[in-house]
């Protein structure tokens, strides 16, 4: 007898048997109970979650006879009496299931309808079960409705979809829904532990672990993975196997990471990353990991109280409440965000490793600023040293600029001792009203390190001040020079006002963040013309391989190849050609080029080489449309109905709308 896997014999017979689903066995165990049974239903849910199994149950609990052959509709099918065998056999012949992936036209929609007319042969009720009725076509969906919206009283339909969103609401609107949900991780567990048993398989709970979060919430994919297991242990499931065959990341590899994390030490994690590409273990399982582990991080974190009824059987949750304890909440947060968006750029990497050293090191960049001064080394001597100044506030009428500073917070107080002496801008301040100097306000000044433009900001008075109030002090302070910027005598202060009896206000210099020089993207575009040095070999070359593009002899990289190219000389059979880009000397590339020139009559060998092009075909097309496109403009701007409406209307023409004929 052939071997039947585990999907397929452990599949529910009875309503008792499914796991994972009761809203949906309570739901039609009720209505079958009471007789309260509708024409239609409709089962949505992922794959392997019980749609056609909980079909078939219903078929059976329809037409169930009963040992005896006396029993009627009932919830709990007997699974012995005719019906009941052939439904789970596949061989009963009012029981009709059609599978929309591959019959979605309108002719087998058609062909299923026609049977309706007749009334059941066998059983009590026909039953026709349409699975993934999202695929059927729009006329298939119409031919039914009728049917599906009155079906004769012996005629029962069961739809099943993965796809809702794809079902027509005429459709939905004429079923009773029932949604099947994704099975918890702990609910497969406990179904694989019992299927386990009935086998006799040994299995090591870490193993049936792995296997039911690997399941995704689908019990027959655990099921598939769990044959696969016992094929790979040879008869049983221990967990280096399993973790081996799915290729999922061991938990203590994901511990060590977060750990490091946690510690800022970005060394820890690159050796650790490297350790599992020697292991061959998946990046994207390692991220998969490393987010479960990080949620239940972020609930006992949010939750304390969740910690002392954790599973005391789980080896890693002792593991958990550990790093939940070392790693900040909100970094969690961050890691969690981060590691989930992560995995879509596993793809985009040139090395799906390289690409997660980077999303595991991305943590250590955005920390939080206190927590990465605190624990991160990296950046203690690199990092330069900024001006940032809290302005102290007022100090009380005749008090000097040492006390003010003195009577600030911590925070606030800089002096020329702690800041270092790099004297390449210093502050100028503009002479204010006196109605605005007289103002207790803290004053504070913005000096640009090179052009030393000055800003003077402050806030409004909070009493009016006396006419004849007058300037105040000014504290210097050494300005941190920029970066990459050349001292610049300082300029000249203004002329202090007279001194009056008004608190003295300390006027700081803070440098502003200059806006750096436009980058070469920004530059202007050079015209082909200026580049071009026109050549005897060059009005060859042009021509040649123009004639080979009119009579289309070559195409795709040949043809760029062509034209970014410049014939720096001929031979007799050898020719050299120069390119820019060494992507462009491709072998298959020049050989195309190589037949093509053979067709045209220049059987010869291409040489290539990379330079500087001055020369070439593409320069020389680009320079005659630079050309055709500014005697369009000109000819524009020159036209007096143009002008007229330029003046009359002040209209304007948009850049980069003209386009040469």
């Amino acid at each position: 007898m052939s071997y039947l896997v585990l999907a397929r014999k452990y599949r529910p017979r009875n309503f008792g048997e499914m796991v994972g689903q009761e809203h949906v066995v309570q739901a039609l165990s009720n209505a079958l109970t009471q007789q309260r049974l509708h024409h239609a239903y409709l089962f949505t849910g992922t794959r392997g979650v019980g749609k056609t199994t909980v079909s078939r149950i219903l078929a059976k609990s329809l037409n169930c006879q009963g040992p005896d052959g006396q029993g009627g509709i009932t919830a709990t099918p007997c699974g012995v009496c005719q019906a009941c065998t052939d439904i789970d056999a596949g061989r009963f012949v009012d029981y009709t299931e059609l599978d929309a992936a591959s019959n979605r036209g309108v002719d087998e929609v058609q062909g299923l309808l026609e049977q309706a007319v007749y009334k059941p042969v066998q059983g009590r009720f026909k039953v026709f079960m349409i699975d993934e009725v999202h695929m059927l076509t729009n006329t298939a969906f119409n031919a039914m409705l009728k049917t599906l919206e009155e079906p004769p009283e012996y005629l029962k339909f069961v739809l099943a979809t993965t796809d809702p969103q794809k079902v027509p609401v005429t459709v939905l609107s004429r079923c009773l829904q029932f949604n099947l949900r994704p099975m918890a991780p702990e609910t497969v567990l406990d179904h694989l532990t019992r299927v386990l048993g009935a086998e006799q398989i040994e299995a090591e709970p870490g193993a049936l672990r792995l296997l039911s979060r690997a399941a995704r919430g689908s019990m027959r994919d655990a099921l598939s993975l769990t044959d696969q297991a016992i094929a790979y242990g040879n008869g049983s499931l221990a967990e280096g196997g399993v973790r081996q065959m799915l290729g999922s990341a061991d938990r203590g590899h994901v511990h060590a990471l977060i750990d490091a994390l946690a510690r800022g030490d970005g060394g820890a994690v690159v050796e650790t990353v490297e350790a599992m590409r020697v292991a061959g273990l998946a990046a994207a399982s390692t991220l998969e990991e490393m987010t479960a582990v990080l949620q239940a991080m972020a609930v006992l974190q949010a939750v304390p109280a969740r910690a002392a009824a954790v599973d005391a059987a789980d080896p890693d949750a002792a593991e958990v409440a550990r790093l939940a304890g070392a790693m900040p909440a909100d970094e969690t947060q961050l890691l969690y965000s981060i590691c989930l968006h992560g995995r879509a750029e596993l793809g985009l990497a040139p090395d799906e490793y390289a690409g997660l050293t980077m999303v595991l090191l991305r943590l250590l960049a955005f920390k939080p600023a206190g927590a990465a001064e605190k624990k991160s080394p990296l950046n203690a001597e690199a990092r330069p040293a900024t001006a940032a100044v809290a302005v102290a506030p007022a100090t009380p009428r005749g008090s000097s600029v040492a006390q003010a500073s003195a009577s600030a917070p911590p925070a606030a107080q800089v002096s020329a001792a702690q800041a270092p002496e790099m004297p390449s801008a210093r502050p100028s301040v503009e002479r204010m009203p006196a109605a605005q100097q007289a103002s207790p306000a803290p004053v504070v000044v913005h000096a640009e390190a090179e052009t030393h433009a000055v800003s003077v900001a402050r806030p409004a008075p909070l009493a009016p001040a006396s006419a004849s109030a007058a300037g105040h002090p000014v504290q210097r302070l050494p300005v941190v020079d920029m970066p990459g910027r050349s001292p610049s005598p300082p300029p000249p202060l203004a002329r202090p006002a007279p001194a009056t009896d008004e608190p003295d206000t300390p006027v700081v210099a803070v440098p502003l963040r200059v806006q750096p020089p436009p980058g070469a993207r920004e530059a202007p575009r050079e015209s082909a013309a200026g580049r071009i040095r026109p050549s005897e070999e060059g009005d060859f070359w042009h021509q040649t391989v123009m004639g080979l593009v009119a009579a289309e002899a070559i195409n795709a990289l040949a043809r760029e190849l062509a034209l970014q190219s410049q014939l720096v000389a001929r031979d007799v059979d050898q020719w050299l050609l120069r390119v820019e880009r060494e992507t462009l000397n491709q072998g298959a590339s020049r050989e195309r080029l190589q037949n093509a020139l053979a067709g045209a009559g220049h059987a010869v060998r291409l040489a290539i080489e990379v330079g500087a092009v001055v020369d070439s075909p593409a320069l020389r097309n680009r320079a005659a449309a630079e050309a055709r496109q500014l005697a369009a403009e000109q000819a524009i701007m020159g036209d007096p109905d143009v002008q007229a409406l330029m003046r009359q209307w002040d209209a304007r023409i948009v850049p980069g709308s003209l386009k040469p004929a």
